[in-house]
């Protein structure tokens, strides 16, 4: 939790590392945690929306139609095929009592709040040696933006209006701003010059 009036930022990992520690906390039995991450950047869903979910909004469906919290639209999403199987995997491993249950509970089969979440986040940054400075629940939206954003090559430009309207962000500009694209792209300015 963030001090009363200051200013944090999240940051995000790059796609392949992301995608190592989804693989590790699932080696070490974390299913819940290892689906929430894989959810989160997959998808680019806030975590109020995550949290939301219930088994039977994902379990053996290839799209999910969600209202989200925040902005009140509808979202319709693919689930890809690996993800469906990581899906089925998690399943398996944490044997909810129903389909009807929400997916991330404590061990109280209580929801898990935003806060706790992110206390979970700060423990796996130093379980694993993540080298994050500030991992997040928003860091998940960011890793799957940075990722859509660093794989489209030559199509970049179409990759932020894609992003900007996944997002809901009024511009592109402010997808590069939230992204960190301007800031990378303006020091990126100062390895031009040489010797």
């Amino acid at each position: 939790m963030s001090l009363k009036y200051s200013n944090t930022t999240a940051d995000y990992l790059p796609w392949d590392k992301n995608l190592n520690l989804i693989r590790r906390l699932y080696d070490d039995g974390n299913y819940k945690i290892s689906l929430l991450i894989s959810l989160g950047t997959f998808w680019g869903l806030r975590i109020s929306d995550l949290l939301s979910l219930k088994w039977d909004d994902i379990l053996n469906k290839d799209k999910l139609i969600l209202i989200e919290k925040k902005t009140g639209k509808t979202r319709e999403i693919k689930i890809n095929l690996q993800l469906q199987r990581h899906i089925l995997d998690c399943h398996k491993g944490i044997e909810p009592r129903t389909t009807d249950d929400f997916i991330f509970t404590s061990q109280k089969n209580t929801v898990y709040s935003i806060q706790r979440i992110n206390i979970i986040f700060k423990e796996i940054r130093e379980l694993y040696n993540i080298d994050i400075k500030n991992f997040s629940t928003h860091s998940m939206r960011k890793i799957f933006g940075r990722a859509i954003f660093d794989q489209s090559g030559t199509k970049a430009e179409l990759a932020l209006v894609k992003l900007s309207q996944l997002f809901n962000h009024s511009s592109t500009q402010i997808t590069r701003t939230y992204l960190g694209i301007a800031k990378d792209e303006l020091l990126e300015t100062y390895d031009t010059l040489s010797f």
